[in-house]
C-alpha cells in the first residue's frame, strides 16, 4: 500500500461536491476551444489544451483509483505513456497519439464516476479526505492553467456566469506600511489548514527584521512609467542574467502590451486589445522584470517571510510588536467570498488594486490574496525537514531549479486553494502566467 499523509477526515459529500465542481470547471475552461481545434498552435510554454484535460483525469485515475484502492489497471489503455508529466518532456507532449476529445472526455467521466461510488455516507477516511482533496485541488490548478493557456493562445474568455457587482471605490492605493519584526512561523499546521501541500511542511521558525511593505501591488501605470522611461534599455536596472534574458526576448515592454496610435498603451487581454486599465495590477511580468522596476523605482521585492507575516500576522496592543498568532486569510479565518477577494475567475479579469478593502490584513495590505501572484525575492526552497508526499514530484524535482516563490493567488485561482502560506513556484523567465508583484521600501 502507498504511504498517504495523515489529514482530518472530512465530510464525503463535501469531497465529492469537491471532485464534480472541478470538473465542471475544467470543462467549462476548455470544452468549446477543443470542440473548435485539438491542439495548438503550438506555443512550448504551456502545454497542449487537449493533453492537459486528459492529464486531470489521469491524475485522478493513478493516485486515487491505482493509488488509493489498488485497481490494477488505468481506465483507459496506455494513460501513463500518454500523461504522466513526470515522465513526458514537455515538448514531447505536442507530438503524442492522444484519444480524441470525446475519448478523452469518456476517460474523465469514467474515473470520476469511479471514485465517486467509492465514497462511504457520512466521513470519509483520512486516507480518502487526503487523496481526494489533492486529485481536486491539482484539477483547480489546472484550471487556472486552462486560463493562462487561452491568454496565450490568444483565444477569447470563457464563459463563467453572471459577473458579480464590485461595489467597492476602485482606483489607486499608494502608501506603505510599517510592519514591527519578531519570530514567525513560516508554513502551515494541520490546526491552521486541513489540506497541505508538501512545501508548507513542516513549519519553520525565522526571524523577521522591522520592514515597511506597499499596500497594493504595483499597477499598470506605475509600471509604464518605468517602461516609458526607457526602463527597458538601461542595462544598469537589469542583473546579468535579466539582461540576457531581455536581450533574447528583444523585449521592450511587458509581453502583452503595444502602443496606439495616439501613443497611450494597450495589452491584449485574451482575444482583444483594450486600453491599458490604469490602476490594474500590472500581470505577466516576469520576475525579471519585477525585479528590473525595484531596481529602477529603489525599492525591493518582499520575501516570503516578510509576505506571510504582512498578511497573516497582527500588531501588538502597541504596535511595537507581532502579536501571537496567525491568521489563515489576511481578513481573519472566514472563506474568501465575492466581498473580500477577486478569486475564483468570477469576474475574468483584475480589478483596481483599491477594491476589495474588506479583504484588508491586519496591516492594512490589500488584495494580498486574489487578483495576482506576487513574485517574492525568495528562491523556492525546501523547509528543514520537508520529505516530499505522495505526490513525489510536486515540489522535490524543483528545488535546484532557479525558480522563485510566488504567493497569494490571482484573479483565476480557486478560493479553496488559497490561503496565506500556500507557497507557489516558477522559474524566473514565466510572463505567461497570471503574476504582478507588491514591494518593499529598501
Amino acid at each position: 500500500m502507498i504511504e498517504i499523509p495523515a489529514t482530518p477526515p472530512q465530510s464525503a459529500d463535501d469531497l465529492a461536491a469537491m471532485l464534480v465542481d472541478a470538473r465542471e470547471r475544467s470543462l467549462s475552461l476548455m470544452r468549446d476551444i477543443l470542440e473548435a481545434r485539438r491542439l495548438g498552435p503550438c506555443l512550448a510554454i504551456v502545454n497542449p489544451p487537449l493533453w492537459e484535460l486528459g492529464h486531470v483525469g489521469y491524475f485522478h485515475d493513478h493516485f486515487a483509483l491505482r493509488g488509493l484502492y489498488g485497481l490494477p489497471d488505468y481506465q483507459l489503455a496506455d494513460a501513463d505513456r500518454l500523461y504522466d508529466s513526470s515522465s513526458i518532456a514537455h515538448d514531447a507532449r505536442w507530438t503524442l497519439p492522444l484519444p480524441s476529445l470525446d475519448e478523452t472526455l469518456d476517460y474523465l467521466a469514467r474515473v470520476q464516476q469511479s471514485m465517486l461510488e467509492r465514497l462511504p455516507d457520512g466521513k470519509a477516511s483520512s486516507a480518502q479526505s487526503y487523496v481526494y482533496q489533492l486529485t481536486s485541488l491539482h484539477e483547480d490548478m489546472h484550471g487556472e492553467a486552462f486560463l493562462y493557456t487561452r491568454q496565450t493562445l490568444g483565444d477569447p474568455p470563457p464563459t463563467l456566469g453572471p459577473v458579480p457587482p464590485l461595489a467597492e471605490p476602485a482606483g489607486p492605493l499608494s502608501g506603505d506600511v510599517a510592519v514591527p519584526g519578531g519570530r514567525h512561523r513560516l508554513g502551515s499546521t494541520e490546526d491552521e489548514v486541513a489540506f497541505r501541500f508538501d512545501n508548507e511542511k513542516p513549519p519553520m521558525e525565522v526571524e523577521v527584521a522591522p520592514f515597511s511593505i506597499a499596500r497594493a501591488p504595483v499597477t499598470n501605470a506605475e509600471f509604464a512609467a518605468f517602461v516609458d522611461d526607457r526602463g527597458y534599455e538601461r542595462r544598469e536596472l537589469w542583473s546579468d542574467a535579466s539582461w540576457r534574458w531581455r536581450e533574447g526576448q528583444d523585449l521592450h515592454a511587458p509581453v502583452y502590451w503595444r502602443k496606439a496610435t495616439d501613443g497611450s498603451w494597450e495589452e491584449r487581454y485574451f482575444d482583444h486589445w483594450r486600453s491599458l486599465p490604469p490602476h490594474q495590477p500590472v500581470a505577466h511580468v516576469s520576475w525579471y522584470e519585477a525585479d528590473a522596476w525595484c531596481r529602477w523605482a529603489g525599492r525591493r521585492l518582499p520575501t516570503e517571510a516578510e509576505w506571510e507575516v504582512a498578511a497573516s500576522r497582527e500588531p501588538s496592543s502597541d504596535g511595537r510588536s507581532l502579536a501571537p498568532g496567525k491568521r489563515r486569510y489576511p481578513w481573519g479565518t472566514t472563506p474568501s467570498d465575492a466581498t473580500l477577494a477577486n478569486l475564483d475567475g468570477s469576474r475574468l479579469d483584475r480589478v483596481d488594486v483599491a477594491a476589495f478593502p474588506a479583504g484588508d490584513s491586519a496591516f492594512g495590505c490589500r488584495q494580498m490574496l486574489g487578483n495576482v501572484w506576487e513574485w517574492t525575492a525568495s528562491p523556492f526552497a525546501p523547509f528543514p525537514g520537508f520529505q516530499p508526499e505522495l505526490y513525489r514530484d510536486y515540489s522535490a524535482p524543483w528545488f535546484q531549479e532557479g525558480r522563485y516563490v510566488l504567493r497569494g493567488g490571482a484573479w483565476a485561482t480557486r478560493g479553496r486553494l488559497i490561503h496565506n502560506a500556500y507557497r507557489n513556484f516558477f522559474t524566473p523567465e514565466r510572463q505567461d502566467i497570471l503574476a504582478g508583484f507588491r514591494t518593499c521600501a529598501r
